[in-house]
C-alpha cells in the first residue's frame, strides 16, 4: 500500500480572487458613471425612466435617475447612495459626483494594473482630495446674501442644465426671494426647506409658477353654500371632529322604533348645532380641520351650519401640514372643545379659495405674525413637465442653501476641475515616489468634467480640453468652457457660477465613495 502522501499546502492558490473582486466591482461602478455621463451640463441629454407599473419620469437630474434604476450589483449601489449623500449635503451636482467618482475609479484600475497596492492609491487619493479642497478655496470668491446678483447667476446655472432651462428668468429669482423670506441673512447658516412649501398644480404653464407670502392649501373649501372668501378673517385649527361621537367600542344601537329614532337625530343635530354655535361665538370665521380616519371631520350637517352662520370651512388637512399651518399662521391647533378660545386662532386680512389650473386652493395672505415661511406653487401643462419644474426648482433652492452655508461662489463650465487638474500636477512635481504617481492619476481624472462638456456639446473634447489647459496654465483660473458660444471664456463674466460647496463636497464624497471601493477584496453572501 502506498504511503499516505499530504496533499501541498493551498494558501496562495486565491491569490488571483481580490484582484477580481476589485476589477468586478470597478466595472461595475464605471458602468453607472458612464450611463449618466450623458446627462452632465447645459448641454447634456435627458432620460426617460420606466417604471415596472408603466410611470414614465423624463429627467436629467443624476439623483432622480440612479434612485430609480434598477440595480444588481453592491458597487454599483454604492454609486446610488454617493448620489443621495450629494442630494442630501449640496442638492445639486448630483451627476458630477458620479462622473468624477467613475473616472476615479478608472484611474486607480490603471494604477492597479501597474502593481500599486490599493492602500497606497487610497491613502494618496485621500491626501489628493484634501489638497484639492484647499485649492478650491483658495480660488473662491467671497460674497455676501445681500449680493443679489452672485445668487442669481448661482441659481440660473443651476437651472441652465435642467429641461425648464427656458423659464430660468423666473425661477431663478423665486428661488433667491423664497430663500432669503425664511431666514435671517445676518444670523443664519443653514435653510430649513421644509419651510418653503411647494404644491403642485396640473394646467397652465411653467410661468404661471408663483410665490404666495403666506399660506397656501391645497384642499378646497368645503360646503355648497358657504363663503368662498373672507376679510379680516379668525382662523382657527381644529384637531377634534365635528360629527357625531363614536363609542370607543365595536358595537350595535338597535333602534326599534321611530320615536327614539327622531330621538337619536334630534341629539345629534343639538350636539352638532352647540359645537357650530361654540365656534361662533369664539368669533373663528374661518376653520381649518384636520383629517380623520376613524369618521368623519365634518359632517353634512355641521357643514349646513357652518353655511348659515357664514363660516368658511377647509376640512381633510393632512397630519404632517399641521407643523407648518401652525409655523406660518403663528397659531396653535386646538385639540378639544374646551379649548377653542380667541387666544389660540389667527388673525388675517384675506382667506378665499381661488381656482388654479384644473382645481382650487385656498390662499391665505396678509397674515398678522406671520411666521418664516413661504408658499410657492408650481404650475406645469402635463404630468411630466410639472414634477421636472418642481425638482429643478428644489435644485436651484439647494444651491442659494448652499451659498448661505458657506458664503463663497466659483466659476463653473469645468474651469475649477482644470485648475485643480493643472495646481494638483505642480504639486505631485514635489513629492517622492509613488504617491506622486498616483497624485498626478488623480489629477487627470480631474479632466473629465470639462471632457464631458466638451463631448456633450458637440465640441472637439480633446482640442477643447488642451486649449482650457492652456488657458489655465497662464493663470486664467476661472477660464471654462462656454458651450453656448463653442469657446473658451472668462466663466464669471459669462455669469456661470456655482457654491463652492457643491465642488468640494462633490470631490470629497467621489473619493472617499473610491476609497471604499478600493478597500473591498472579497464579497460574501449573507445567510438572510
Amino acid at each position: 500500500m502506498a504511503p499516505n502522501v499530504q496533499p501541498k499546502m493551498k494558501a496562495f492558490e486565491t491569490k488571483s480572487k481580490p484582484a477580481e473582486i476589485r476589477s468586478s466591482n470597478i466595472e461595475a461602478a464605471k458602468a453607472v458613471a458612464d450611463a449618466i455621463r450623458t446627462s452632465l451640463g447645459p448641454r447634456g441629454m435627458d432620460k426617460m425612466i420606466q417604471s415596472g407599473k408603466g410611470d414614465v419620469t423624463i429627467t436629467n437630474d443624476g439623483a432622480t435617475i440612479l434612485k430609480q434604476m434598477k440595480l444588481v450589483h453592491p458597487a454599483a449601489k454604492m454609486l446610488v447612495e454617493l448620489s443621495k449623500a450629494q442630494d442630501v449635503e449640496a442638492g445639486d451636482g448630483t451627476t458630477s459626483v458620479v462622473v468624477l467618482a467613475g473616472s476615479f475609479l478608472e484611474a486607480a484600475q490603471k494604477l492597479l494594473e501597474k502593481g500599486i497596492h490599493p492602500t497606497v492609491i487610497s491613502e494618496s487619493f485621500q491626501k489628493a482630495s484634501a489638497k484639492a479642497v484647499e485649492i478650491l478655496e483658495a480660488m473662491a470668491t467671497p460674497m455676501k446674501l445681500e449680493d443679489r446678483h452672485s445668487l442669481l447667476m448661482s441659481a440660473t446655472t443651476s437651472l441652465g442644465s435642467k429641461v425648464v432651462s427656458q423659464h430660468s428668468a423666473l425661477l431663478a429669482p423665486l428661488a433667491v426671494d423664497a430663500v432669503l423670506k425664511v431666514i435671517d441673512p445676518l444670523k443664519d447658516h443653514d435653510v430649513d426647506l421644509r419651510d418653503i412649501r411647494v404644491i403642485h398644480k396640473l394646467g397652465g404653464t411653467v410661468d404661471d409658477t408663483e410665490l404666495v407670502e403666506g399660506l397656501v392649501l391645497d384642499q378646497r373649501s368645503a360646503g355648497s353654500g358657504g363663503p368662498s372668501r373672507m376679510e379680516k378673517a379668525k382662523i382657527g385649527l381644529i384637531q377634534f371632529c365635528i360629527s357625531p361621537p363614536k363609542t370607543d367600542m365595536d358595537n350595535q344601537v338597535v333602534v326599534s322604533d321611530y320615536n327614539a329614532m327622531d330621538r337619536v337625530l334630534r341629539e345629534e343635530r343639538a350636539y352638532i348645532l352647540n359645537v357650530a354655535k361654540q365656534v361662533k361665538k369664539a368669533g373663528c370665521n374661518v376653520l381649518l380641520v384636520q383629517k380623520s380616519i376613524l369618521r368623519d371631520a365634518v359632517s353634512e350637517l355641521a357643514l349646513h351650519f357652518f353655511d348659515k352662520m357664514k363660516i368658511m370651512v377647509v376640512k381633510d388637512i393632512e397630519r404632517e401640514d399641521i407643523e407648518f399651518i401652525t409655523k406660518t399662521l403663528n397659531c396653535r391647533p386646538i385639540a378639544s372643545l374646551d379649548h377653542f378660545l380667541p387666544e389660540y386662532m389667527a388673525s388675517a386680512d384675506l382667506v378665499e379659495s381661488v381656482p388654479t389650473g384644473t382645481s382650487k386652493v385656498v390662499k391665505i395672505t396678509g397674515i398678522q405674525n406671520v411666521g418664516k415661511t413661504v408658499s410657492v406653487i408650481v404650475r406645469g401643462s402635463n404630468k411630466l413637465v410639472l414634477e421636472e419644474a418642481a425638482r429643478s426648482l428644489h435644485d436651484a433652492l439647494c444651491v442659494i442653501r448652499c451659498l448661505v452655508k458657506k458664503r463663497f461662489i466659483i466659476a463653473g463650465g469645468g474651469a475649477p476641475e482644470t485648475e485643480l487638474a493643472y495646481q494638483l500636477t505642480q504639486y505631485a512635481q514635489g513629492l517622492p515616489g509613488v504617491e506622486a504617481y498616483c497624485l498626478r492619476a488623480f489629477a487627470e481624472s480631474l479632466e473629465v468634467i470639462p471632457m464631458t462638456l466638451a463631448e456633450n456639446a458637440g465640441l472637439n473634447p480633446i482640442a477643447t480640453v488642451t486649449d482650457l489647459r492652456n488657458k489655465h496654465a497662464c493663470g486664467f483660473k476661472s477660464s471654462g468652457i462656454n458651450v453656448r458660444k463653442g469657446a473658451i471664456t472668462n466663466m464669471l463674466d459669462e455669469g456661470v457660477a456655482q457654491p463652492l460647496l457643491v465642488t468640494t463636497s462633490a470631490i470629497t464624497l467621489a473619493s472617499e465613495t473610491v476609497r471604499s471601493i478600493l478597500k473591498i477584496d472579497d464579497i460574501v453572501n449573507a445567510l438572510y
